[in-house]
């Protein structure tokens, strides 16, 4: 059984439990918004006109949001103002999109890779890290569609390959580089296809947006699949919960850290989904409570 918290959005994704609220970014209407775990008071935190995406936070509080079209980093100042926190431009093949903010204010920043919504052949990405600074470091490269991240409480990040048919993980190193590159969950074998529309019947989960547990497992929202996997290590699925409409990302929160929010609409395209208003943010139950980042 699941709870529709909030109805009406365009396509919702990166959601965030941060300060007792769960906090979301909403693709087409470019606002960022957050509303306590039963969807009242729900507020808008920043507009992103470029269409914001990843959420994070630096160590002083401060929010940092993925700007997709224009591949910015943006922060949030105390006075409400949003600034270019680092340009991405020149290291991304395709739209950035999901991040991980590490507890040194360092943001882990993944990229389609290629022009999904226009249909452009599959193609690999790397993975960016921005420091505290703002500048930009390509920390790993060759990952297909790196998407939802995130930093276990032992330091390590998991990364979903949305195209890879898999869960790959990095040490993070003292500095942020990654070291001891592992796959960390395999669902299928790597794509022969690049055409998207015969890649696509070889993706046999599409881990897209996701959140660990305090038992060391990933939520994970299978974007073609339309189901939220509990994925162990080594890649067991130990429940799946499918809610009759497409998934896309989830986050462990609300007072327990037991509900698992939800990011639901019946499709990820672009052009069905920028004039409809038919995605909802899901709330379900579950056993293990949230732990890491984010």
């Amino acid at each position: 059984m699941h709870n529709s918290v909030l109805t009406g959005f365009s396509y919702l994704e990166c959601p965030r439990w941060h300060e007792d609220r769960i906090w979301f970014a909403d693709f087409y209407t470019h606002l960022v918004q957050s509303s306590l775990e039963d969807g009242s008071d729900l507020r808008v935190e920043a507009e992103v006109p470029g269409q914001p995406s990843g959420l994070g936070w630096l160590p002083d509080g401060r929010l940092l949001v993925v700007s997709m079209r224009d591949a910015r980093l943006l922060r949030r100042e105390p006075d409400g103002t949003l600034v270019t926190h680092a340009d991405l431009s020149a290291h991304v093949t395709g739209h950035p999109n999901d991040m991980v903010v590490d507890a040194q204010g360092r943001a882990y920043v993944g990229n389609f890779g290629f022009d999904l919504m226009n249909g452009a052949p599959v193609a690999p990405a790397n993975l960016l890290r921005v420091d505290p600074d703002g500048s930009v470091t390509v920390v790993a490269e060759d990952l297909w569609f790196p998407n939802g991240s995130v930093i276990t409480d032992d330091g390590v990040l998991l990364v979903d390959e949305t195209f890879g048919n898999r869960v790959t993980a990095f040490d993070i190193a003292a500095d942020g580089s990654l070291t001891n590159r592992r796959v960390w969950a395999k669902f299928g074998e790597p794509l022969t296809e690049r055409e998207f529309e015969k890649a696509l019947p070889q993706i046999a989960v599409a881990p897209d947006g996701c959140c660990l547990d305090a038992d060391g497992a990933l939520w994970v929202a299978d974007g073609v699949g339309g189901r939220l996997l509990r994925v162990r290590e080594g890649g067991e699925i130990a429940d799946e919960i499918r809610p009759g409409t497409g998934v896309f990302a989830c986050m462990l929160g609300g007072a327990d850290g037991r509900t698992l929010f939800a990011c639901a609409a019946p499709d990820f395209n672009e052009h069905a989904r920028k004039d409809a208003r038919e995605a909802s943010l899901l709330a379900f139950r579950v056993e293990v409570p949230r732990a890491g980042r984010p």
